[in-house]
């Protein structure tokens, strides 16, 4: 499972959508402040799209294809299986990328300011 999900995640690396793109751009200027962000991270039996281990925040970006009943429920699942983990899940989708993307990252800033590194609001 682990080796699978390492072949997965390199995949995904090479095909992120615009939407991950975008944000990924976004999420490396981060680093400055103390927030290092991963793309396509294997954690467990998943594949996230974002981490941020310090504070532990997993960030997902989400397509059309996730208003369907199937997907919701594994989204369920998925999020409860990194909540028992520790780690906070942030979903987002993909036209708040290309509609409100200062919102995108002020919530991020949000979650991020939630772990008491005094994080400010980031635009892209």
């Amino acid at each position: 499972m682990v080796r699978r999900n390492t072949l997965i995640a390199k995949h995904l690396r090479k095909h992120m959508t615009s939407h991950e793109v975008r944000l990924w751009i976004a999420l490396k200027r981060l680093k400055a402040r103390g927030f290092k962000f991963r793309r396509q991270v294997p954690l467990g039996p998943y594949v996230v799209d974002f981490a941020c281990f310090a504070p532990r925040l997993v960030i997902e970006v989400d397509g059309g294809q996730h208003t369907l009943p199937d997907h919701e429920r594994r989204d369920r699942d998925r999020d409860d299986w990194m909540r028992a983990q520790g780690f906070k899940v942030h979903r987002i989708w993909n036209y708040q990328i290309d509609q409100e993307f200062y919102a995108v990252m002020d919530a991020i800033d949000s979650l991020l300011s939630l772990d008491g590194k005094g994080a400010h609001a980031v635009g892209g």
